[in-house]
């Protein structure tokens, strides 16, 4: 909740100082031409994800990893065209690695089990995967609206619901880490996984390239069923068109 905290105080000193360097600039400034600006239309990030919330008994793995791409409408601010409003679809997915961790995804029961497997036979690789179809809405600055250059900031939130939620299992090995057989084991339910999410996200950037980050408000499972563990992300945005 730090890192959420610092993002949320930073954004919003980010965004209080542009405005008051703009309540500050010269009125007889010339009048900004938005008829052929880019809007940043097409949104793609890749990110780090790590889980919050998760006790130390569940082994996280390495190289987990959120990837997002939204279409996005902007409508900027009569009374300030450097601010406008984004809005959108797009699809918003989660890649979470573990370490010697059997996932009850498919397990029937009142809890999703996270069994340590470290001291038997186990999966080299185990990931749970979570995908959602997704609104994102994001307040923006840009300090050059006509080309679309220069510094960016945005703020914002994503309302998501779920589409699929499986697990994927690879090469089987014993526990010292030895090969037994070379496949992959997919299962998929979203029985313990929440329906909806919703994220806070912060980014800034120049031009078109951004680092932006992520925090899902609510946990990835429903409550009682597990950790309420919720996903953090750190990467890297292209926006452009």
């Amino acid at each position: 909740m730090k890192k959420i905290y610092f993002l949320l105080l930073l954004s919003f000193s980010l965004v209080n100082a542009v405005m008051a360097q703009e309540n500050g600039a010269n009125t007889g400034k010339k009048k900004i031409d938005l008829s052929n600006r880019p809007n940043d239309h097409l949104v793609i990030q890749f990110g780090h994800t790590t889980w919050t919330g998760v006790p130390d008994t569940i082994a996280m793995g390495k190289f987990s990893k959120s990837f997002n791409v939204y279409f996005m409408f902007d409508f900027p601010f009569k009374s300030n065209p450097k601010m406008s409003l984004g809005a959108g679809v797009g699809v918003g997915s989660d890649h979470i690695r573990f370490s010697k961790v059997n996932i009850g995804i498919k397990e029937i029961g009142s809890t999703m089990r996270f069994t340590n497997v470290r001291d038997t036979n186990h999966y080299k690789k185990t990931k749970l995967a979570t995908s959602y179809a997704e609104v994102p809405l994001e307040l923006r600055y840009s300090a050059n609206p006509e080309t679309g250059k220069g510094l960016k900031v945005g703020l914002g939130v994503r309302v998501g619901a779920l589409i699929n939620a499986h697990t994927r299992n690879v090469d089987w090995q014993n526990r010292n880490g030895n090969l037994i057989n070379e496949f992959s084991v997919k299962e998929s339910s979203t029985r313990y996984i929440n329906k909806t999410r919703f994220v806070g996200t912060f980014r800034v950037g120049y031009g078109n390239f951004s680092i932006f980050s992520s925090y899902q408000l609510n946990p990835t499972l429903r409550d009682g069923v597990g950790p309420t563990a919720r996903p953090f992300t750190l990467g890297l945005m292209l926006s452009g068109l």
